[in-house]
């Protein structure tokens, strides 16, 4: 484990004026979706990254996550300085290890593996973290990640040396998330991870939507309009794309009208 250096002083970024968690809690409550584009520094090049934020001023984006499971090069602090140069989005941290924590951005998923039963993922980590994230001045937003079977093994999966929670099992991913809400976790994450053959299901996305009065973000194997529609149909609030836009830079302006009609359709109804 490399040695963790502690910033000497708070980060100074100009942050949005209402904490993130307040955000996503009035969205859930207002019945409006988010739209989350996932970053990987070790996978998306400076070209590439250019391109994507000139084309979220056509394609609005509510959020960026900036991270993964394997970051080889760690290039957090110029992504989201790129970022800031021409975008005011919310930029959140998704951590892999504790050593992926930037102070230059809002707020970072605490997350807590709670589908596996790895200590390490699920405090260890955690306690590693902990202090420099308290000087960092970071957002925490404490959060309960699941990981789901998608047809393929995972980066995550593999890194964490656990199992994902049964594609075809809803009621064990409702009463996970359940579980998590009453330790006091904030937010429900349920990916298929990068690469997912399919998407997390309806079903499952439906049945912890229903367990919890926490916002559910999902991501992975989310590929189509289509697909996002039915997350969002089901309950999910916020939905992350990032493999799939990599994939097909037509996918971005398709998923933000995807977004975009949802919330309008509810203000209507």
């Amino acid at each position: 484990m490399p040695s963790i250096q502690l910033p000497t002083q708070l980060n100074t970024t100009t942050r949005p004026p209402q904490s993130l968690l307040t955000t996503l809690h009035s969205y859930r409550l207002s019945g409006r979706k988010a739209f989350a584009v996932l970053l990987d520094p070790d996978k998306i090049g400076q070209n590439a990254l250019s391109d994507l934020l000139i084309s979220t001023a056509d394609s609005p984006v509510d959020f960026f996550l900036v991270g993964g499971s394997l970051v080889s090069d760690y290039v957090h602090k110029e992504v989201i300085a790129a970022i800031r140069r021409r975008s005011h989005t919310p930029i959140i941290l998704f951590p892999g290890n504790p050593t992926h924590i930037e102070p230059s951005a809002d707020a970072i998923l605490f997350l807590s593996l709670i589908s596996g039963r790895n200590p390490e993922f699920l405090i260890g980590q955690h306690v590693i973290a902990a202090p420099l994230l308290k000087k960092s001045g970071l957002e925490v937003l404490p959060t309960g990640y699941m990981l789901v079977d998608s047809g393929t093994q995972t980066t995550v999966s593999y890194i964490s040396g656990t199992m994902p929670l049964p594609h075809d099992k809803p009621s064990v991913a409702a009463c996970t998330a359940m579980a998590g809400e009453m330790l006091g976790l904030k937010l429900m994450y349920l990916d298929a991870g990068s690469g997912a053959r399919w998407p997390v299901s309806s079903a499952m996305i439906a049945a912890v939507r229903a367990a919890v009065d926490l916002p559910v973000i999902v991501g992975g194997g989310i590929n189509s309009g289509e697909k996002a529609y039915e997350a969002l149909k089901a309950g999910a609030d916020m939905i992350v794309v990032g493999n799939g836009i990599e994939k097909n830079p037509d996918l971005l302006p398709e998923l933000s009208t995807v977004v975009r009609d949802f919330n309008q359709s509810v203000v209507q109804a």
